[in-house]
């Protein structure tokens, strides 16, 4: 870049704004090919201006509490609980909120939160599939000579590492909620923008109506791993990684897909390498090494010790360091109930749980992204699910008349990762493999696909989608348990702040209390009337928690913040911290979650404890849907799927103007 040019640009423009466009315009050499559509702001252009997520007053934490808290518990439990909360806001709940904001202060470059919450997941020695790991199955190729295996797997495989090249040189659009899209989401606002300085330029979006999101947990998507430590884990980064972990049968392979240079590999040598895998004869593994990130992490951590211990260290080295896992498995689920087992969890045998990012291919080319939950959240993925399968559909690198490079030869690139098996190894695997059939066997998946009502329905009456498909949730609760109300919990996303993970939402509210009993209570004589102005209250009340949370004002993350600073200290623990009726509202036995996208078909994750309900759900312009799991003999989900449906045609009825039956 001459220095006219340099000199040229605006007197505000930085140090590293004119070295980042030097670096765009020596890009500009590389192929397109390689990347996503190239953003004109940069990736991470909006970090550093983040605003930080807030601590709520202490008041409004102990007065929202007990709201939620009033919705749960019969009247004498709601006054003991209300004098412990009283005693805890006038005494320990001060001194504790004083030390978070002080230690929130000393860490102004993260969240209050942060540690915290990795500390949550990382000490949590329950296996993290079944207990953490979610699942989120993909839209097929709209041309169906694309869904073959292979020709999917290569797709998805080229179009990761595109957003891969796109996120790691700041090419990649950044996330940004733009709330006029009309006015924000325009060519001008991203020329405006790029040239403020990064530390303001949260404030230049801000005046557009746009809200930049936290995108630091995208730096974990590619390279990392989860490694199983006693007592807490650790997550591990590879930022020289080149190769890829292919996972079939049961057996693990690694080849590269990087050049040195970090170049793509052509398409034709990632479709060799990947038909050279599945063509190979060797049978189901006996002794499938994966099935290890089933277990206990405790007895992994142990297990992978002796590992090491017995020469396997380079392998687990090789497994560790890829860039992301890719399963391929050697059959189809073909029924609904077959598509969430294989998607969910499968025999344990073909996946890499603790692999930060784990697309599943099945043989017919169904597809399917999981991804280990420690490191971040569902908007990273949702993110690179909506940029990868758009892209494999509009920028698809091989086809039906592509052939496997005939210049490869796969038997030499290609890694078969042959561990080494003493008695002790292949006893702790057996071991592993039946703990997990034996908790997976007692997993219930059930599911509903409603095609009465769609979003566009809802909002024409003037409600919110969200708080429609969480009502019915709370609905199908009280009808099927003949009158009970339970702990629930609906997760919300924090990152429009530095480093936000998530808040809750609380959806058993006097609001919907009030709807169940007037709309499925035996004693109800409520007129229609009444019932479509309860369900536009509990709209209203839905919509300021979801406004709250996503604000960072719930209550949940704050008081886990004290509880977490409690419990280091060595001093009793606070009187509310050990009252039954805080243990009782954090059993959460309706755990939901939605991600809604044109590029997703449906999602689920198991129940977060053995008598509670797993509920992802999906309400879009075609359809609502519903993915519930459940453990035998805990809970029966046959029978909450009969009591959404129940639900679900009595609000339809209602907005119809119709009284239940």
């Amino acid at each position: 870049m001459s220095r006219m040019f340099q000199n040229s640009l605006p007197l505000f423009s930085s140090v590293k704004q004119r070295n980042l466009l030097f670096t765009t315009l020596q890009r500009g050499r590389a192929s397109s090919s390689e990347f996503l559509k190239k953003s004109k702001v940069p990736t991470y252009h909006f970090q550093k201006s983040l605003p930080r997520l807030p601590i709520p007053s202490l008041e409004s934490t102990c007065r929202n509490y007990l709201l939620t808290q009033k919705a749960l518990l019969n009247e004498t439990q709601y006054q003991s609980t209300e004098n412990i909360v009283k005693q805890f806001e006038q005494n320990e709940g001060k001194a504790l909120h004083d030390e978070l904001v002080a230690l929130d202060k000393a860490n102004k470059h993260t969240s209050y939160i942060s540690a915290p919450w990795f500390d949550m997941y990382l000490k949590d020695r329950r296996p993290v599939v079944l207990n953490h790991t979610p699942f989120t199955t993909v839209i097929d190729d709209p041309r169906p000579e694309y869904n073959n295996q292979l020709i999917r797997a290569t797709n998805i495989i080229f179009s990761s590492l595109r957003f891969m090249k796109s996120l790691e040189e700041e090419t990649l659009e950044p996330e940004v909620f733009h709330l006029n899209p009309k006015k924000s989401d325009t060519e001008t606002f991203r020329k405006v923008v790029r040239w403020l300085p990064e530390a303001v330029s949260w404030y230049g979006a801000f005046l557009y109506k746009a809200y930049p999101l936290d995108m630091s947990q995208y730096k974990r998507l590619f390279k990392s791993t989860r490694i199983p430590k006693k007592s807490r884990d650790e997550l591990h980064s590879n930022p020289s990684s080149r190769h890829l972990l292919v996972l079939h049968k049961g057996h693990m392979y690694s080849f590269d897909v990087l050049n040195s240079d970090d170049s793509i590999k052509p398409a034709e040598e990632i479709l060799a390498h990947l038909k050279y895998i599945c063509s190979n004869p060797r049978p189901v593994a006996d002794y499938p090494v994966a099935q290890m990130t089933t277990e206990n992490r405790d007895v992994w951590a142990a297990v992978r010790q002796h590992f090491i211990e017995t020469g396997n260290e380079e392998i687990l080295r090789e497994v560790d360091g890829a860039l992301f896992a890719l399963s391929l498995d050697h059959h189809s689920p073909s029924t609904p109930d077959e598509i969430m087992e294989t998607y969910l969890h499968g025999d344990g045998s073909n996946r890499w749980f603790d692999k930060s990012l784990n697309p599943i291919v099945s043989s017919d080319g169904k597809a399917c992204v999981t991804f280990e939950h420690s490191w971040g959240d569902g908007v990273a993925v949702l993110r690179y699910v909506n940029d990868v399968i758009k892209d494999t559909i509009d920028r698809p690198v091989v086809g039906p008349d592509t052939l496997p490079s005939s210049a490869t030869d796969s038997s030499k690139l290609v890694k078969h990762l042959d561990f080494q098996l003493d008695a002790k190894l292949k006893a702790s695997i057996t071991n592993a493999k039946e703990q997990f059939q034996e908790a997976s066997g007692r997993l219930q998946k059930n599911y509903i696909d409603y095609k009465k009502f769609n979003k566009s329905f809802i909002k024409s009456k003037n409600l919110s989608p969200d708080s429609v498909m969480q009502l019915v949730i709370q609905m199908a609760f009280y009808k099927m348990t003949y009158g009970e109300f339970a702990a629930s919990y609906e997760s919300c996303s924090t990152a429009a702040f530095k480093h936000g993970r998530t808040e809750t939402i609380r959806p058993n509210t006097l609001a919907t209390k009030k709807a169940c009993e007037m709309i499925f209570g035996p004693k109800s004589t409520a007129t229609v009337a009444e019932m479509q102005a309860v369900l536009g209250e509990c709209s209203k009340v839905h919509m300021n928690l979801t406004k709250s949370a996503a604000m960072g004002k719930g209550f949940d993350r704050h008081l886990f913040g004290m509880r977490t600073l409690a419990e280091k200290a060595s001093s009793q623990m606070p009187a509310l911290f050990t009252d039954p009726n805080y243990k009782h509202i954090n059993h959460i036995i309706l755990s939901t979650s939605t991600l809604s996208s044109p590029m997703i078909q449906f999602g689920g994750f198991g129940p977060v404890v053995p008598n509670g309900f797993g509920i992802g759900y999906q309400i879009g312009d075609e359809a609502t849907g519903y993915v519930v799991t459940s453990y035998n003999p805990h809970r029966n989900g046959s029978d909450f799927v009969v009591a959404l449906e129940e639900s679900l045609n009595a609000i339809y009825g209602i907005l119809e103007g119709k009284k239940p039956h």
